[in-house]
C-alpha cells in the first residue's frame, strides 16, 4: 500500500501548490481545511486531490502529515498525528527538503516573490521538464525535473529552512510588523538566508539594503541603476506591451517585451533574464517572458460594461502604489478608482500613513473593513481610521457596491491580501 501525505491546511497557496507538486508527481495526496471556497482550491479539485473540512477522524495511520504554518500544535488534526506518532512536517521543513533533490532556486524578497516565480517558471518550463511552487496556488512536479523554483517566504525567518542553489532577491522592505521588530531585523534575516545560498545570488542593485548583504558566493545586480550588472534602458510601451532593451555590463544584450506594466514588472523581468542568462540559456528562449501572462491575484483583469476590474493582493504601502502605477501607465486616458481591504491590524496600524499616501494616488478611494489573519482576529483601530485619513475616501461593503457603477469606463482596481474577491463578486452580480 503507498504512503498517503495528508496536508492539514491544503488551500493555503503555498500548501496548495505543495499539494499539486506531489500528486504530479505519483504520490497519493489528500488535505482538509475549511468549507469556505477559496480560489486555490480550484486547481486541486481538477487534479482530483481529495478536501476534507477538519476533523481529527481524518487522521489515520499510515499517513504523512504536512501541516500548514497557520496551524498551531493544539490543532486537532495536529494531536491526533502526534499521538499516532506518524511522520509530521511543517510545511517549510519539507519543503527544505524536497527542494535539495534538484537544481533550487529559492524567489525572495519583501514584495513580488509571486510574480517573479511564475515567470521564472514559465520561462524554464519553455525549456525542459521543471517543478515549480508559486504563491499563488499553483504548482507543478514532474519526476524528470532539472530545476525547482519556488517561492520562499521570510515572514518567522520560514525561508532559513532552504539552503538553495541560487536565489533570488527582488528588494527588502519592512513587513509583517507583528514578527519582525524594524527594518534591521528583516535585513537581518535575509542576510541569513543569503549565507544558506550555495551557488549565487540575483539581487536587485537599485535596493540599498541588498547592496548591503554580505555573501559567500557571486552576486549578480539587476536594476534601472546601470552600476549594475544587467539594466533596463529606453523603456516604452507598444502594443499593449512594455519594450525595453537590456544591458549586460554597459553592452547591448537584447531588446525585451513583458505583459506588465510598471517598474516593478520591469524590475521581475530582469531578475528572470539575469538567471537564464547565468545558466547559459538563449535569448530566444528568455524572450519566452512575452507570453507570460502573469500568476493569480496579481493584476488579473477582466472588462464589464466600458468599466476594466482588476483584481490584486497588494496588502503593503508600496505595492498598493506600484499596483496604482501600473494602472496608470496601461490606461492613462481613465479614471482609477482604488478599492482596497487592509490585511491583518498590525500591518494597518504600523503603515497607516503610508497606505493613505499610496491611495491618494488613484482617483478614488474605497475602503473595505480590516480583514484579520488567522493569527490576529482584532485589533485597537478599525478602518474609520484610515478614512478619516483620505478625503473623499468612501466605506464599501457588499451592500453598497452599486455606487461602482457610477464611475463610467473607469478602472476598479480591487486590493487586498483578505477576502477582497467578495466585493468585486457582490458588484459583478450586480450588474449581472
Amino acid at each position: 500500500m503507498s504512503e498517503t501525505y495528508h496536508f492539514i491546511g491544503i488551500k493555503g497557496t503555498g500548501m496548495s501548490a505543495l499539494a499539486q507538486i506531489l500528486a504530479d508527481s505519483g504520490k497519493q495526496v489528500q488535505g482538509s481545511d475549511v468549507e469556505q471556497h477559496i480560489f486555490t482550491q480550484d486547481a486541486l479539485e481538477a487534479k482530483n486531490i481529495p478536501i476534507y473540512p477538519f476533523s481529527s477522524h481524518n487522521i489515520t495511520k499510515g499517513l504523512i502529515i504536512i501541516a500548514g504554518n497557520a496551524f498551531k500544535d493544539d490543532h486537532p488534526e495536529i494531536q491526533a498525528a502526534k499521538e499516532l506518532n506518524l511522520p509530521f512536517y511543517r510545511y517549510h521543513d519539507f519543503l527544505g527538503n524536497m527542494s535539495e533533490e534538484f537544481i533550487s532556486i529559492a524567489v525572495t524578497g519583501s514584495h513580488g516573490k509571486t510574480s517573479t516565480t511564475g515567470l521564472l517558471a514559465h520561462v524554464l518550463d519553455r525549456s525542459g521538464p521543471i517543478s515549480y511552487l508559486i504563491g499563488d496556488g499553483t504548482g507543478k512536479g514532474s519526476l524528470d525535473s532539472e530545476y525547482f523554483v519556488y517561492e520562499a517566504c521570510e515572514y518567522r525567518r520560514h525561508f532559513l529552512k532552504y539552503h538553495p542553489d541560487y536565489a533570488i532577491m527582488t528588494n527588502i522592505d519592512f513587513d509583517h510588523p507583528d514578527y519582525f521588530t524594524n527594518i534591521e531585523d528583516v535585513f537581518n534575516s535575509f542576510q541569513e538566508m543569503a549565507d544558506n545560498v550555495k551557488k549565487g545570488i540575483i539581487a536587485c542593485g537599485d535596493d540599498e539594503y541588498l547592496q548591503s548583504i554580505q555573501t559567500k558566493v557571486p552576486v549578480v545586480y539587476y536594476g534601472f541603476g546601470e552600476s549594475n550588472d544587467f539594466y533596463a534602458k529606453n523603456i516604452r510601451k507598444e502594443d499593449g506591451m512594455t519594450t525595453f532593451d537590456v544591458f549586460v555590463r554597459n553592452t547591448f544584450y537584447e531588446t525585451f517585451q513583458i505583459r506588465g506594466f510598471g517598474n516593478h514588472s520591469i524590475l521581475n523581468a530582469l531578475a528572470v533574464i539575469a538567471l537564464c542568462h547565468y545558466e547559459g540559456m538563449s535569448a530566444d528562449t528568455i524572450k519566452e517572458i512575452a507570453t507570460f501572462e502573469g500568476v493569480k491575484r496579481r493584476f488579473s483583469e477582466k472588462e464589464i460594461g466600458g468599466q476594466i476590474l482588476i483584481d490584486d493582493y497588494a496588502h503593503h504601502p508600496k505595492e498598493v502604489e506600484a499596483t496604482i502605477d501600473a494602472c496608470n501607465q496601461k490606461y492613462p486616458e481613465r479614471e482609477i478608482v482604488a478599492i482596497f481591504q487592509p490585511h491583518t491590524y498590525t500591518r494597518t496600524k504600523t503603515f497607516l500613513h503610508e497606505f493613505s499616501d499610496a491611495l491618494k494616488k488613484a482617483d478614488r478611494v474605497f475602503l473595505c473593513d480590516i480583514f484579520g489573519s488567522a493569527r490576529e482576529a482584532e485589533g485597537n483601530l478599525s478602518i474609520d481610521h484610515l478614512l478619516e485619513l483620505i478625503p473623499d475616501s468612501t466605506l464599501l461593503t457588499t451592500e453598497n457596491v452599486e455606487v461602482l457603477n457610477q464611475y463610467k469606463e473607469a478602472v476598479l482596481v480591487f486590493m487586498g491580501a483578505g477576502d477582497i474577491q467578495k466585493y468585486q463578486e457582490a458588484y459583478e452580480k450586480y450588474l449581472g
